[in-house]
This record gives structure tokens, C-alpha cells and sequence, in this order.
């Protein structure tokens, strides 16, 4: 009886600590900054200087850009 006690309660506890982490990550990927996958040459040579196969991982920051804050010199992306 206690083994299903304990087990009732993990679940509930994985339960509710799933549906408070889901809407957290997607308001903070679709607010704040999301990471994103640069492949190929098109942004050598500060991204991909080598040209291999290789991808860089980059940090998107969406919070510059709803504000109007990029400068010259940034790296802007468009999807």
C-alpha cells in the first residue's frame, strides 16, 4: 500500500511540475531568447569560420529587438 502511496505521489508531483515548466519555457522562448542552429557558409567568417560540416549553436535575443535596440555590428536573423 505504501509502494502505490509513494508512486501516486511522484506522479503527481512530476504532473504538476510538467505543467508549470511547459508554459515557462515557451513564454521564455517566444519572448525573451531561443537557441538556434547556424549551418553553412552564409555567415562566415564570424559563425562557421572553418567551413565544415560542423554547425555553430548561437543564443537568439528576441528582447533587443522588440525594443529597438540593435546596433550596428549585430548579427540579425530572419525566419
Amino acid at each position: 500500500m505504501s509502494q502505490q502511496a509513494a508512486g501516486r505521489r511522484y506522479l503527481r508531483a512530476f504532473v504538476s511540475g510538467f505543467f508549470v515548466a511547459v508554459p515557462v519555457t515557451v513564454t521564455v522562448l517566444d519572448r525573451f531568447a531561443y537557441v538556434a542552429r547556424v549551418e553553412g557558409a552564409s555567415m562566415q567568417p564570424f559563425l562557421n569560420p572553418d567551413g565544415v560540416s560542423e554547425c555553430d549553436v548561437v543564443l537568439l535575443n528576441r528582447w533587443s529587438v522588440r525594443n529597438f535596440q540593435v546596433q550596428r555590428g549585430d548579427i540579425v536573423s530572419i525566419v
